[in-house]
């Protein structure tokens, strides 16, 4: 397991924020029953722990072409049902190896079709992903964290602590199970070349219609202050013989971990999304405490800066519309004053609030949002208007989380009544 797990003796990974850093030591979740979980792995990832399973540098560079192909692009989970491989060695593998998929507590779908999930890890951990459909294409958010430290006031996820980095493993675990749930994958075989036997499958294979054309790093959590993990996590969703996503269908949003950023785009290379929020200080230290540590002025020359930005591949500023916190018609001219300053290619995306229980805040008036717009628009920058979706699933980051624990810590206290009444 040396190629993929931490040993004791490794140095630990600190996330930083606006609490103390969590040391997380390891990449992989480990699981009960021993055996190794190939999900999120790369290629070379899996001809190590192949060899470091006793198949000589030959054989276990061959498995880890075959192996890679069914997990990525067959989304195949089931060893016994990889037909190039031969019976014994399907044997082999499912002794020791595991293809895994988070497993799903909850699933709601919303009267507009968008899909929301509550997913739980090996070692019990909740974290959300959510599937929004549109006429040209299907996008999912994927989370990259369980909590978070950023502690941003209008956002559900910011009210709770960060428990720890998501594995490669549990972030491409998200994008396999959303296109377990669509029916994306290739049906029939594409075995040629079995070792010890024929097939009478390979004659019907048929290639995937995709639903799910595009992934936004917005779910759960930082990407950023989880670098190491989306980034092989995201190598992974675009490697050609796999999932093949381009990293123009992919989209990393952040709240501005400047020295994070240059590498995102030298690293990784996928669209830029800023979570700005604000445009004065007062008011994005409030909305986004981050920027007491990183400024708007730093983050948007950052943003200046950010590898591969141009017109053809704008930077989205995402901008949540709270009423009268930052939708004035002063703050819509600071906000074209600003990008254009910077002389950003940039899109502005207006996100009407959604509101969570317990919050102090509310959605600016659709008047007061399309005015923000129409002023934005004027000063020659693109300012679309989000529709909202999925409210009637509560599918703002955390809310289904959230609502879970309720109904469990409920659920607790009703079998601690019950069994204090049978007692008595």
């Amino acid at each position: 397991m040396g190629a993929i797990m931490q040993t004791s003796a490794s140095p630990l990974m600190p996330i930083p924020g606006a609490i103390d850093p969590v040391p997380v030591r390891r990449a992989v979740t480990p699981r009960e029953d021993g055996r190794v979980d190939l999900m999120g792995l790369s290629r070379m990832q899996i001809k190590s722990v192949f060899e470091e399973a006793g198949l000589d540098a030959k054989a276990a560079k061959l498995r880890s072409k075959q192996i890679f192909h069914w997990l990525y692009h067959r989304g195949e989970t089931d060893f016994d049902a990889m037909t190039d491989l031969a019976k014994p060695m399907r044997g082999w593998m499912a002794e020791r190896f595991v293809v895994g998929r988070p497993q799903v507590v909850e699933a709601q779908v919303s009267s507009d079709g968008t899909r929301k999930w509550l997913l739980r890890s090996d070692d019990g951990q909740d974290y959300e992903m959510v599937f929004i459909p549109d006429a040209d294409r299907g996008t999912l958010c994927v989370s990259s964290q369980v909590g978070c430290t950023l502690n941003c006031s209008f956002c559900h996820t910011g009210t709770m602590r960060l428990v720890r980095n998501l594995t490669p493993g549990e972030i491409v675990g998200q994008v396999m199970l959303a296109r377990d749930a669509l029916g994306e994958w290739p049906k029939g075989s594409m075995a040629s070349a079995n070792d010890d036997e024929e097939s009478d499958e390979a004659s019907h294979y048929t290639s995937d219609g995709r639903m799910l054309t595009n992934i936004v790093m917005m779910g759960m959590g930082e990407p950023l202050y989880n670098f190491d993990h989306v980034r092989d996590a995201l190598k992974v969703v675009m490697d050609g013989d796999g999932l093949a996503l381009s990293k123009r269908r992919i989209t990393l949003s952040t709240s501005g971990v400047i020295p994070m950023m240059a590498r995102a785009g030298e690293e990784i290379g996928v669209n830029l999304a800023v979570s700005l929020h604000g445009v004065t200080k007062d008011v994005r230290d409030e909305l986004v405490p981050l920027n007491r540590k990183f400024g708007i002025e730093e983050l948007l020359a950052a943003c200046a800066a950010y590898p591969g930005a141009n017109n053809a591949r704008r930077i989205t500023f995402e901008y949540v519309m709270i009423k009268d916190k930052n939708d004035s018609d002063a703050d819509a001219r600071e906000l074209v004053r600003l990008l254009r300053h910077y002389k950003l290619p940039a899109k502005v995306n207006l996100i009407p609030f959604n509101p969570w229980p317990g919050t102090d805040y509310e959605c600016s008036t659709p008047e007061r949002i399309r005015r923000f717009s129409d002023i934005v628009f004027e000063g020659g920058i693109s300012a679309p208007v989000r529709t909202p979706r999925g409210r009637d699933i509560m599918a703002a980051c955390g809310q289904l989380k959230s609502a879970s624990e309720k109904k469990s810590k409920a659920e607790m206290r009703r079998l601690a009544e019950e069994k204090q009444a049978a007692l008595g």
